[in-house]
């Protein structure tokens, strides 16, 4: 027969306390009936009686003297590991996300890990960093950037820009320039894309368009990019949720699909995969990434 020793300890223990079987149960928080069995059988599991039972209070064999501060020292032991375990549940799961998240789109993850019970805390950094953030185990897990076919969470990108249009692609070779001597149009590559799969991709366009090579250019930050557009006729590449949240119109590109890819990459033990079985579709979200599996 297999015993509960802790349960059994427990039980011992409370009841030692409490002088009676009936008040050392409700101390245990157990029936009394259970607290009895579970006595019973560690008395046979040691072979030896714990309690004289001769009497209506609940009074020790020289045994159970012996036996006691054993007991006590299972049962804190024990009430320290489950402490202690509550406590590692809570520890936040420190995530390496992109600096495209806003604030509300990370404060709604935030509350969806919550309801499942996982604790995140957020580091927003480039793509690079990230990456290097898990390597040197400063972060648990980080969303890093691959190709869009390779991606678990992909995000279709376009050109961005002021006014309006009613046109639903936007075709690079429009942005040659010509002989009026207007200034050219640039288009701008945030950091968040300045990854090879795409700033490449993108600059191999360019020349293959006929664009100048600094009408395609990295900008130092989102915001950089962003004012340089709202100032001129220039472009951002991005994805459209971060077109509507800066007011920009946005169209894709007529000469490319360009795809950011994200993928959880992860250090030794099983956050990767929980994160990407349970947060699934709310990642999606935040990302900006179609809900598609």
């Amino acid at each position: 027969m297999v015993v509960d020793l802790i349960g059994s300890c427990r039980a011992f223990v409370s009841v030692s306390e409490a002088g009676t079987f009936t008040a050392g149960a409700a101390l245990a928080r157990i029936p009394q009936p259970v607290a009895s069995r579970r006595i019973a059988a560690l008395e046979r599991h040691f072979g030896e009686r714990l309690f004289d039972r001769s009497t209506r209070r609940a009074t020790l064999t020289p045994f159970g003297r012996d036996m006691l501060p054993s007991a006590k020292r299972l049962v804190a032991l024990a009430d320290t590991m489950e402490h202690d375990a509550r406590r590692a549940r809570l520890r936040p799961m420190r995530l390496a996300m992109p600096e495209t998240c806003t604030v509300r789109a990370l404060a709604e993850l935030d509350a969806a890990a919550r309801a499942l019970d996982v604790f995140l805390e957020f580091r927003q950094a480039p793509p690079r960093e990230r990456a290097e953030l898990v390597r040197t185990q400063e972060v648990r897990a980080a969303l890093t950037a691959v190709p869009g076919e390779e991606g678990t969470w992909k995000v279709s990108l376009g050109l961005a820009g002021g006014g309006r249009s009613r046109a639903g692609v936007l075709h690079l070779e429009t942005l040659r320039v010509g002989r009026s001597g207007r200034s050219p149009r640039r288009v701008w590559i945030q950091p968040e894309d300045d990854v090879p799969h795409l700033r490449d991709r993108l600059f191999r366009i360019r020349d293959s368009v006929g664009l100048r090579p600094a009408q395609v250019s990295v900008a130092d930050s989102l915001t950089a990019a962003a004012a340089a557009v709202f100032g001129s006729d220039d472009l951002l590449l991005c994805s459209a949720a971060q077109a509507t949240e800066l007011g920009l119109t946005w169209r894709r590109v007529g000469e490319i699909e360009l795809v950011r890819g994200f993928e959880i990459t992860a250090g030794p033990g099983e956050d990767a995969q929980r994160l990407r079985a349970r947060l699934w579709p709310d990642i999606a979200r935040c990302l900006g990434a179609e809900e598609t599996t």
